[in-house]
């Protein structure tokens, strides 16, 4: 089954974990750049993430994208991420995108300005976990083909596999992205993906 088959309205438990959170392991790979998908706590969450990828190798460039609020998240996300080490250097930032669609473009339009995007084998993807499978298929939907990613889920407080279903912010976020999920895939704003 599709995600774009799915009835919101009749969705189980198992049925969203298992397209929220299944099947989006690490896989421990290098890659050519790390993408950080910008959000209000990015900084709290993502950055850190990043960061430890960083440090540990997996990549020597980090594109925070992210332009909503007055100061672009990707600005404060840079900022943070200078806090935690990494050279000013390797920080590249993308301030235009409002959502998860231009992070993907305007990204996509970045790194091929900057590096070709012939010579982009791997991105290493890193957001919140919940939100990691639209990126994943907004990648597939606007990238290259032949790119492939490493996926790198940030753990929240109330968006964890664990934890989402007992509190009211975690429910909230998972079933809207739930719903976004389906919309999208739906109406082929993004890729469809098997469950």
């Amino acid at each position: 089954m599709f995600i774009s088959q799915l009835d919101f309205e009749t969705l189980e438990l198992e049925t969203i974990n298992k397209v929220i959170f299944e099947n989006l392991n690490d896989d421990g790979l290098t890659g050519d750049i790390i993408l950080v998908f910008g959000s209000l706590t990015a900084s709290k969450y993502r950055v850190p993430k990043a960061v430890e990828l960083y440090h540990s190798n997996r990549a020597n460039k980090i594109l925070m994208s992210g332009g909503q609020s007055v100061i672009p998240e990707s600005v404060v996300m840079k900022e943070a991420a200078i806090k935690l080490g990494v050279k000013e250097s390797d920080i590249i930032i993308e301030t235009n995108s409002r959502n998860t669609k231009e992070n993907v473009i305007y990204s996509r339009n970045m790194i091929d300005k900057l590096f070709g995007l012939k010579n982009i084998n791997r991105i290493i993807l890193v957001t919140n976990f919940f939100h990691l499978r639209r990126c994943l298929l907004s990648m597939k939907t606007f990238m290259p083909e032949w790119i492939e990613y490493s996926l790198c889920g940030a753990l929240d407080i109330n968006t964890r596999p664990d934890n989402w279903w007992t509190n009211e912010k975690g429910k909230a976020r998972v079933m809207n992205e739930m719903e976004t999920l389906i919309k999208y895939t739906k109406y082929k704003e993004i890729c469809d993906g098997l469950i």
